[in-house]
């Protein structure tokens, strides 16, 4: 018996409800339009053959005094002059809420709207439009609203402050909660700041100090010297050094070569070669490099995995530095690794347009499975005598410029 019961059409109303459709309605009355709901009856076989069924049936759809039933008359050969549900509405937002038990938590999202407004009357109009696309959320964060239009008015008052998330000096509003509460913060600040006080360039969660113009924890570069005569002073042999993104830019390195591998014992292995230095690990993010204009005046390689999030990052990173080359990352190097191979879980099938012919050979033979499913070789699986072997077939460096 398929026939539309009290739990159906809860579970109808209950969708209006979880798309924020009754809430927004209870907002703004004028977005509301009395729904009809879905409604199976009883055949004209079953009406014969499951008379009490449908009487039981009926006396429980009567019941349901949240929703409105049109009814329509018919004649029976068994039950004569009857009647049958022919349509079942909801009239208003209070009714479906009343239907489905959220009559409280729809006078709760009423009375935070009133609390919102009280506080801060202006900045409640200003961020009204959210409020009324996000009524869920607004309900979510009841316990969090007075903290976050505590931090929407200090940034109003005080336009791109320049200082870490840490020294806001607000009473009960922590680094913490500010980081946890980006997402929301970001699309609510949008509204209420003017627009020479946001970066747009600066996007996501991580671009959110940026955006609204505090300190960001700067971005940091390690690297390791391979070239005795470009050696810091200070600091001993091994030539360890980790930089900020402003120091990595700013030095003026006589450095011709550049390596980067992701592997950290890749790194610190790294052979010695002259006028060369090698960073460790980027990743798929490359903002560290921004800013540092002598790399387009040096060789760049990239050493990573010969599998596609590997050449992902390769094409990647010729965004920002289109002459880098691969390195280790060819089709030579993998079938001689057989016994190393690996599987990749999750491999990149979009099309990589910054590789080159012979880098997407390899790629499209890792995506398309030809060797084996989710082939991968990673970087510290490939024999050491090999990068030996491909650094000294690299051509002799120019004798570097004397200042």
């Amino acid at each position: 018996m398929s026939w539309t019961n009290r739990t159906d059409l809860r579970a109808q109303a209950q969708k209006l409800w979880d798309k924020g459709d009754l809430l927004r309605a209870l907002i703004d009355p004028a977005t509301w339009q009395p729904r009809r709901l879905k409604l199976v009856v009883p055949s004209s076989g079953e009406l014969g053959d499951q008379i009490e069924a449908v009487r039981a049936w009926l006396t429980e759809l009567r019941r349901v005094p949240q929703v409105r039933i049109e009814w329509r008359a018919f004649t029976h050969r068994v039950l004569g002059e009857s009647a049958l549900p022919d349509e079942v509405w909801l009239d208003t937002p209070q009714a479906a809420c009343a239907l489905i038990g959220k009559t409280q938590e729809a006078q709760r999202l009423a009375a935070l709207l009133q609390q919102i407004h009280a506080q801060d009357g202006v900045l409640a109009q200003q961020i009204w439009p959210w409020l009324t696309k996000r009524p869920l959320s607004v309900l979510d964060l009841a316990n969090d609203w007075p903290r976050l239009l505590a931090v929407l008015r200090w940034l109003q008052a005080h336009s791109r402050p320049g200082i870490y998330l840490r020294q806001v000096d607000l009473p009960g509003v922590d680094s913490k909660f500010i980081e946890s509460q980006r997402a929301v913060l970001t699309e609510l600040l949008d509204l209420c700041l003017p627009p020479a006080a946001i970066d747009p360039s600066a996007t996501g969660l991580s671009g959110f100090c940026r955006r609204y113009g505090f300190k960001d924890k700067p971005l940091r570069i390690r690297l390791r010297v391979l070239d005795a005569a470009l050696a810091v002073s200070g600091l001993g042999a091994d030539q360890d050094i980790t930089l900020t993104q402003a120091d990595f830019a700013q030095r003026d390195w006589r450095v011709q070569r550049v390596f980067m591998t992701e592997n950290e014992v890749n790194f610190l292995a790294f052979p010695n070669v002259p006028g060369s230095l090698v960073v460790f690990g980027a990743g798929y993010g490359f903002d560290a490099l921004k800013g540092a204009d002598w790399l387009l005046r040096c060789e760049v390689f990239y050493w990573g995995d010969i599998d596609t999030h590997g050449f992902a990052i390769l094409d990647q990173l010729r965004s920002h530095l289109p002459h880098a080359q691969s390195l280790l990352m060819d089709h030579a190097t993998l079938l001689a690794h057989r016994a190393q191979w690996g599987t990749e879980p999750q491999p990149v099938l979009r099309h990589l347009p910054r590789l080159t012919p012979e880098e997407s050979a390899v790629f499209n033979a890792l995506r398309d499975n030809r060797l084996q499913t989710q082939l991968r070789l990673e970087q510290e699986r490939i024999g050491f005598g090999w990068l030996k072997a491909a650094l000294q077939a690299l051509p002799d460096l120019n004798p570097p410029e004397t200042s």
